[in-house]
């Protein structure tokens, strides 16, 4: 393996002291513009790099902000990525990008890497059941901002949906179609979003004076085939519902395919509503209802709220909480 050139190197060829070479690339102003360009000149041809992790310790930047998210094959985690990048990149931040796959242990190992890294910031859509996983961030005051997933910690920002809203407004889009007797599949309800999603979701049947019925919330992962087989359990149901709202769009395409299969006419039949407007809802042959996150938004906003932090002179810790408004898009699985 070939030897790294050192400021050493460098030095030795120049004849000159280690110091005066470490000022000269550093843009130290004691150091004539002379010889820091003859430093320069001189890197670059032995093909010099610096050591990007000393010099981070040593400033206390990096410049890099890590992202943790659970899924990265996830067109909402991949926009919302996006929006990050887009809105730190010109103040000349990169993102370094964890995934998780919904692991408590996974994440703990990334926040750690991340840490050990001394990245600015961690800018996170938890899967964690356990906020003292978090305690080594706060302590090492390093900036910790929840996007989508998050965690309720005294002097942590987030930024979000109105989760219970989106519940709220997809179960009352159904009810105002004619619909009656209407399914819930539910996230992991130890989830804020999920959970959220759930008590709009009952809300609605509340206001609208629909019992709620226990049978028909059924967890659900956000896959094709978890939707495929909870919807045959609902039809199974000695009561079977007609109209189901989903806290996920793949789940919701699985119950349209498996409801298809069995000849069930879609919305006349049964109405589907999905969540999260992933880019098929819009393509297939029957478009479906959904609800729209803003994952773009989300990304710039919770750069920008890591950008006020980072940038504060104060030392007291900002607390702010955004939160966005959801947008339901009406289509052809419910609209009769």
């Amino acid at each position: 393996m070939k030897k790294k050139v050192t400021i050493y190197d460098i030095a030795k060829e120049l004849n000159i002291t280690a110091a005066t070479v470490s000022r000269a690339l550093n843009n130290n102003p004691n150091i004539s513009q002379a010889t820091r360009e003859l430093v320069l000149k001189t890197a670059s041809k032995m093909n010099y790099e610096q050591n990007k992790l000393a010099l981070a310790l040593k400033s206390g930047k990096s410049n890099n902000v890590g992202v943790i998210v659970p899924r990265i094959d996830s067109n909402f985690f991949g926009s919302v990525i996006r929006g990050i990048e887009e809105e730190l990149n010109p103040h000349g931040y990169h993102v370094i990008i964890c995934q998780t796959d919904g692991l408590e242990e996974k994440e703990a190992s990334n926040i750690e890497a991340l840490l050990n890294s001394q990245v600015d910031g961690i800018l996170i859509s938890t899967s964690s059941s356990d906020i003292m996983i978090f305690d080594r961030v706060l302590k090492k005051e390093v900036p910790l901002i929840f996007f989508d997933r998050t965690k309720n910690i005294k002097k942590v920002s987030s930024v979000t949906i109105n989760d219970f809203e989106a519940g709220y407004k997809a179960t009352d889009h159904l009810i105002q179609t004619g619909c009656s007797k209407i399914a819930h599949f539910s996230g992991d309800l130890n989830i804020e979003i999920f959970k959220d999603r759930f008590l709009g979701y009952k809300q609605a049947l509340l206001d609208n004076g629909i019992d709620y019925i226990e049978d028909y919330v059924i967890p659900t992962k956000s896959s094709i085939e978890a939707g495929k087989s909870n919807i045959l359990k609902l039809l199974n149901l000695e009561n079977p519902p007609h109209a189901v709202f989903s806290s996920s769009d793949f789940a919701a395409l699985g119950a349209i395919k498996e409801l298809r299969k069995l000849n069930i006419r879609i919305p006349e039949d049964f109405s589907v509503v999905g969540f999260s407007n992933e880019p098929f809802t819009r393509f297939m042959e029957l478009p479906i209802t959904t609800i729209d996150q803003f994952p773009l938004e989300m990304g710039k906003h919770t750069a920008k709220v890591f950008l006020e932090q980072i940038n504060n002179n104060s030392k007291t810790r900002i607390e702010k909480k955004v939160v966005l408004d959801p947008e339901l898009i009406i289509r052809k699985s419910s609209k009769k």
